[in-house]
């Protein structure tokens, strides 16, 4: 049980990084919570800074998840062996990946360094399921690119992926004859639901109408570089 704790811990503090906020600070000295849609996410660090700030943000995001669920879990094997009891149901490694994957997505959206006041999670989200299962996060990214690129909506996007993601898993499992581990397509689930409840206020003005939607696929300037004052959206 120490060690569960443990490893739930690490992931956390790791998914607590603020990569927009510090890079914000860094690159134009603005907490970009301030500006434009106040996310403290990738998207609104590319629309406020530029495509440079926003790609460094997407690549700390994703390796949040990534590191938190391919590295963070193995520790649990050298603290202690609670883990392995408590679940003999389940295949602990994946599950434990999974858990501490978690864990880092609940940080980057409540991040302790940053008055938990967090990003969405989806790049954290796709970091972690890549460590875990990264065909799926494969097939889930094309979805994301389609939707984005015939919608031009970020949010529409990550919300289609985040209800797709466990139907992938459950017909690589059932359809294909995957051995993927249950705990990996319940917490999946988990994720999928956590993301679509994040994005709540951009389900409603998606439905007013009043949604940001991608202008230009061109590498991104940023609003505050081009000294526009930033609009609200996504």
């Amino acid at each position: 049980m120490l060690a569960l704790g443990v490893v739930i811990l690490l992931g956390y503090l790791v998914g607590s990084i603020p990569s927009s906020i510090w890079v914000g600070k860094v690159v134009k000295g603005v907490d970009i919570r301030d500006h434009g849609s106040g996310n403290a996410g990738a998207t609104n660090t590319f629309r406020l800074l530029g495509w440079k700030p926003g790609v460094a943000v997407l690549a700390i995001d994703f390796f949040k998840g990534y590191a938190s669920s391919f590295w963070i879990s193995q520790l649990a094997y050298h603290i202690g062996s609670g883990p392995v009891a408590l679940f003999e149901f389940w295949d602990v490694d994946p599950f434990l990946m999974i858990v501490c994957g978690i864990a880092a997505i609940v940080g980057h959206m409540f991040p302790l360094y940053a008055n938990f006041e967090g990003g969405k999670g989806m790049a954290t989200a796709a970091g972690m399921l890549c460590g875990i299962e990264p065909v799926s996060v494969g097939i889930a990214a094309i979805v994301f690119a389609i939707v984005m690129f015939s919608s031009r909506y970020v949010s529409l996007a990550s919300l289609v992926t985040a209800f797709v993601y466990p139907l992938l898993l459950v017909m690589l499992r059932y359809g294909f004859g995957w051995d993927i581990d249950g705990s990996i397509l319940l917490l999946g689930g988990v994720v999928g639901l956590g993301i679509i409840i994040k994005h709540r206020g951009n389900i409603q003005r998606l439905l007013n109408g009043t949604e940001n939607r991608v202008s230009s696929f061109e590498p991104a300037v940023g609003w505050l570089n081009k000294e526009e004052k930033p609009q609200s959206g996504s």
